[in-house]
């Protein structure tokens, strides 16, 4: 069975090495690995991602090869874009670190020595790791430099600056490794989550695509399923993401794609299907947290309270991610219990303060709480500090627009919320924040559709939010029937007089009309603009 996240540090962190070491200390005993078996495994790992046939004479006796040991897993999961086990990964980071400590000259070692200490400090909520990531993937850099072949250690770099939110610096290396190598699938996984994370969806779209079609099977399916639901395509995207399901193979692989089964069904509000997909993610891979972090909230959905506590309190030690904890304490919070959700804050800021000493990137998640539970002002400026730095994702924009809301300058607020829904991504949160601040500025009728939409979306999107939209909503009451008074039968415009410049054949009344302005009235929804790199 897969180790869990919180049974490994003991033994991984044993093995790294201290601040500023040229050395790295030997694994445990129960880490180590030969280097013939290493060898081996390797060798065997690549048969099978290859796909190779040995052909055995009739008079040998045949024998079946022998399985692959957890290292040669590990490379052949990474060989094919998927993820390993986690003792899989484990197996993997004590044979990299047994080996560089006596070749240490070896650049490929080291970049797989750090960009699995990249995974493993993401799948664990251990942003220490990130620090031995840099310096094993620059060890690597220093043994062999990019610009001489080593594109191994940009992508690792690429994936560590992705792990750490800072998305400029992904796309740095990500676009560096595709103008050298534009064949090269690895770089397109750090593209993708380098553009979204900027706001760029449409470059996400066409590294989708062109990785895709460097890289077939259960990896690009769902990151496609995922490029899908950001257009707001949930037909397209759950039968892509079922698809990837369908054709996942490993453990590890499986869990991941059942739990985006999960989460598709949670933003569609459909939390016992979701509960239903998680299940089954934790019974393929009971060490897959962020699977029980959705179980908990699919369980508060359905009234579960008990079981969605004992969940979320499992998830925040094991896994301590800053949006699980601020999930707890909202949780908490609906329930009237402060203590415990003044407890869960506290734990929250802690987190955040190790996030930020650790280098990593989690303004938007602080933004959220500061606008809800904390500072409003402080949140505007964390957000607009993004926002200049070019960091414009949905998710900023909608944390923008919330924030100066909350801070009393709605009028402001609103182009940022209307950015964050106009993105085509159908999120519950999104769809109620531009409610609440068109309310605020009377606009009833927009506001109304909006808080509709965002409880026809998924009427469980917050244990918070969810009541505050109906008692918004209801506070708004009923549109009038006919209609506003403004748009009653317009009087009829008066025919035109003919000029002595009119053409004959011009019909009376014919020629362009007038522009409509966003507030006229018009009927039906107004088309969304394409999202593109530039805006």
């Amino acid at each position: 069975m897969d180790a869990k996240p919180q049974q490994n540090p003991e033994p991984l962190s044993s093995t790294l090495p201290p601040e500023g070491a040229t050395s790295v200390p030997p694994p445990p005993p129960a880490l180590r690995t030969t280097l013939r078996r290493a060898a081996f495994g390797a060798v065997a790992g690549a048969v099978l991602v290859a796909g190779a046939v040995v052909a055995v004479p009739d008079e040998e006796v045949r024998t079946a090869p022998p399985a692959p040991g957890p290292v040669a897993r590990a490379e052949a999961a990474a060989a094919a874009g998927s993820p390993a086990s986690l003792s899989d990964l484990t197996a993997l980071i004590g044979d990299r670190q047994k080996w560089v400590e006596t070749h240490p000259s070896d650049a490929p070692s080291w970049a797989v020595l750090g960009t699995a200490y990249v995974e493993w400090g993401r799948r664990s909520a251990d942003a220490a790791y990130y620090t031995r990531a840099e310096r094993a993937l620059q060890r690597s850099l220093a043994a062999q430099p990019g610009e001489r072949g080593n594109t191994q250690a940009w992508v690792g770099l690429g994936a560590l600056a992705n792990a750490r939110h800072d998305y400029l610096a992904a796309k740095k290396w990500g676009e560096t490794v595709r103008a050298r190598q534009p064949k090269d699938w690895t770089a397109y996984p750090v593209l993708i989550d380098a553009y979204n994370g900027l706001g760029e969806y449409e470059s996400a779209g066409k590294a989708t695509e062109r990785f895709g079609a460097l890289r077939k099977g259960a990896p690009s399916l769902a990151r496609t399923s995922d490029m899908y639901r950001n257009q707001g395509w949930r037909e397209d995207a759950l039968a892509t993401a079922q698809e990837a399901a369908d054709r996942a193979t490993g453990p590890a692989e499986k869990a991941a794609a059942l739990h985006r089964l999960g989460d598709l069904a949670w933003e569609r509000g459909e939390p016992a299907e979701a509960l239903a997909q998680y299940e089954a993610a934790l019974r393929t891979d009971r060490g897959h947290l962020a699977s029980r972090a959705g179980r908990a909230r699919a369980l508060a959905a359905l009234d579960r309270t008990d079981e969605a506590l004992a969940d979320y309190r499992t998830v925040t030690v094991k896994l301590p991610l800053p949006e699980y904890v601020l999930e707890l304490g909202e949780l908490y919070e609906s329930m009237d219990l402060d203590g415990d959700a003044r407890t869960q804050y506290a734990h929250l800021r802690r987190l955040l303060d190790r996030a930020r000493s650790a280098g990593v990137n989690e303004s938007v998640l602080e933004a959220r709480y500061e606008a809800d539970h904390g500072d409003p002002e402080a949140a505007v400026e964390l957000m607009r500090t993004e926002w200049s730095s070019l960091r414009r994702s949905s998710a900023v924009s909608d944390a923008l627009g919330w924030a100066l809301h909350r801070a009393g300058r709605s009028e402001e607020a609103v182009q940022y919320a209307e950015r964050a829904v106009e993105t085509g991504e159908r999120n519950a949160s999104y769809a109620y924040h531009l409610g609440v601040i068109e309310s605020s500025l009377g606009q009833d009728g927009p506001a109304r559709g909006h808080l509709e939409e965002a409880l026809r979306t998924n009427p469980e999107f917050s244990p918070l939010a969810a009541p505050l939209a109906r008692e918004a909503l209801e506070e708004l009451g009923e549109p009038a029937p006919g209609g506003p008074a403004e748009l009653s039968e317009p009087e009829p415009e008066p025919e035109p007089v003919p000029s002595a410049s009119s053409s004959p054949s011009a019909a009376p009344g014919t020629g362009p009309a007038p522009e409509r302005g966003a507030g006229s009235g018009g009927g039906g929804e107004p088309k969304r603009p394409a999202p593109s790199a530039a805006s």
